[in-house]
């Protein structure tokens, strides 16, 4: 099943750090039925936000600085992400060697949160956020295929 355009606008929402859309978008969402593609939307979404940031040459220390800087950020999202899931995500994401054998809601929830980092940091405006989402649903929908 292809990517919905509700489990898109419900990621833009997050991206755009419109949290209350966010909310209300998230809870349309059917936990079954969209698991899938909303899953496979993020994570394509962290794995080209990744690559964007962070080059093949890309050292693990500046993975690890990166990742702290991220929890630094706001006490609640450093006591949400954790390190080591986090820097494993980035380096596989990399194409690297890394523990990924964790739970598929550790992987999601730390993919999310790695990539609303992404995006700010970026500084997309309203148009660049919408070729990346256009991106990112098409890189979702061959991974679901």
């Amino acid at each position: 099943m292809p990517v919905t355009d509700h489990q898109i606008a419900t990621l833009r929402a997050m991206l755009a750090a419109d949290f209350d859309e966010y909310d209300r978008l998230r809870g349309q969402l059917d936990r079954d039925a969209d698991r899938d593609g909303y899953s496979a939307l993020i994570a394509a979404g962290f794995f080209r936000a990744a690559n964007r940031r962070f080059s093949k040459d890309t050292t693990d220390a500046e993975v690890i600085e990166f990742v702290g800087d991220v929890r630094a950020r706001s006490g609640r999202v450093g006591d949400r992400l954790d390190p080591h899931v986090a820097e494993a995500n980035i380096r596989a994401a990399l194409g690297r060697e890394a523990d990924t054998d964790f739970d598929s809601d550790t992987i999601v929830s730390t993919q999310l949160l790695l990539l609303a980092a992404f995006i700010a940091d970026a500084h997309l405006d309203d148009t660049e956020l919408g070729t990346f989402l256009a991106d990112v649903r098409e890189l979702a929908d061959k991974w679901m295929t």
